[in-house]
C-alpha cells in the first residue's frame, strides 16, 4: 500500500481574510474527509511574510488538523528551526503530541529564504550553530529534567507521551543537514531523492556511533491534482499551479535541492515537466507512484475544484491501491 498525503500550505494570492477563512476551513474539512477514508498523512510547511499567504504558522494548523482527525499522522515539513524559541517549540510539540496520541511528525529545516531571517532579527550566518542549538535543546527539554540553558538551569513540563520523544527528523539536501542529523542520532530527511547523502548520512552514523534511518522522497514524487478532465483543469488552473511553482523556485538557490523544485516559465512547459501533474484516476493509479502527494488547493485552487480532487483520490484511486 503507498503512502497517501494530503498537502496544505493555504497559498492563496490576493485572497481576503473571509476568502482565506473559507479556505482554512475547508481544509480541515478535506483533513476529517481524507482520514476517513485512510490516507497516511497531511503534510504542512513553513513560511513567512509571503504575498501569497503562505501558512506561517505550521503547528498552529497541525494542532487544528489532529483534532479534527483521528488516524492519520500530521507532518510539518519543515519546521524552519532557528526561527522558533527553542524552549517554546519544545512545549508546543509535547502538547500537541499528548493531545494526539504521538501523530504529530515534525521535520526540522533550516530553510534557504535569507528575508525570512532578516524579518525574525535572526542571523542568517549563525543559522547552523542555532539549528544544532534548537534541536540538543529539545531533546534535553522532552526528557522533563532539569537542563543547562543559554546560562541558566531550565525545565520543561509536560513531558511529551511518545517514548523516547517525540518523532523529529532532520531534514535537509547539504552533509552538514545529515552530520548534525547523525551526530543526534535523529532521523534524517533528504529534501529530494539523494541516494549518495543518505550513503553519507550512514557513514557519519557509523562514525558517531548513533542509530538513525533516512525517509527519502522517492525518485519521483510529483504534486497530484485529480480530475475526470485534465484539459480542463490545466486550461482553468494552470496559472494557480504555474504561480505555486515560480514562487517556490525563486526561492531556490543553486545548492538547494527539492523534490518539487519546477523549471517551469510556463503552463506548457509546467504540465510536460511532470512536477505538477493533473491525471484522471485511470491514470493516478497506473503511475505506480510510491508515495502519493494529493495537493487540492494548489496555488489558490477554488475549494469547490479542490473538493472534486479529493473525492476521486479517496473514492476512487485509495479502494484500487491495495492494502
Amino acid at each position: 500500500m503507498p503512502v497517501t498525503v494530503v498537502r496544505f500550505n493555504l497559498v492563496a494570492p490576493g485572497a481576503t481574510p473571509a476568502e482565506l477563512g473559507v479556505r482554512y476551513r475547508a481544509a480541515l474539512e478535506m483533513a476529517a474527509y481524507a482520514d476517513r477514508h485512510g490516507v497516511t498523512l497531511v503534510q504542512t510547511e513553513e513560511h513567512h511574510g509571503v504575498e501569497n499567504n503562505w501558512l506561517p504558522s505550521p503547528f498552529v494548523f497541525a494542532g487544528a488538523v489532529l483534532g479534527a482527525t483521528q488516524r492519520l499522522a500530521v507532518t510539518v515539513s519543515a519546521v524552519i528551526g532557528p526561527l522558533h524559541d527553542p524552549l517554546r517549540l519544545a512545549e508546543d510539540i509535547a502538547v500537541l503530541d499528548l493531545l494526539s496520541g504521538g501523530r504529530l511528525v515534525t521535520v526540522a529545516g533550516i530553510g534557504y529564504r535569507p528575508e525570512e531571517y532578516a524579518r525574525a532579527g535572526v542571523d542568517w550566518k549563525r543559522r547552523g550553530l542555532l539549528q544544532d542549538e534548537l534541536l540538543e535543546t529539545v531533546l534535553k527539554a522532552w526528557t522533563g529534567e532539569e537542563f543547562a540553558y543559554r546560562g541558566r538551569t531550565v525545565r520543561v513540563t509536560p513531558r511529551p507521551a511518545t517514548d523516547p520523544h517525540p518523532l523529529l527528523l532532520v531534514g535537509g539536501s547539504s552533509k552538514a543537514a545529515a552530520r548534525r542529523a547523525a551526530r543526534l542520532g535523529l532521523p534524517f530527511f533528504p529534501s529530494a531523492h539523494l541516494p549518495e547523502l543518505e550513503a553519507y548520512y550512514k557513514e557519519r552514523l557509523a562514525e558517531y556511533g548513533t542509530e538513525g534511518w533516512t525517509m527519502m522522497p522517492g525518485a519521483e514524487t510529483p504534486l497530484l491534482h485529480l480530475a475526470e478532465d485534465p484539459d480542463r483543469v490545466w486550461a482553468e488552473y494552470g496559472d494557480r499551479f504555474l504561480h505555486e511553482a515560480r514562487t517556490y523556485a525563486s526561492w531556490q538557490s543553486g545548492g538547494i535541492r527539492s523534490a518539487v523544485k519546477s523549471g517551469a516559465t510556463t503552463v506548457a512547459e509546467l504540465r510536460e515537466e511532470g512536477v505538477y501533474r493533473i491525471l484522471t484516476p485511470d491514470a493516478c493509479v497506473a503511475q505506480g507512484l510510491d508515495n502519493l502527494v494529493l495537493h487540492p488547493l494548489a496555488g489558490g485552487m477554488p475549494v469547490e475544484e479542490g473538493w472534486r480532487s479529493l473525492r476521486l483520490f479517496c473514492e476512487d484511486v485509495l479502494p484500487r491501491l491495495g492494502g
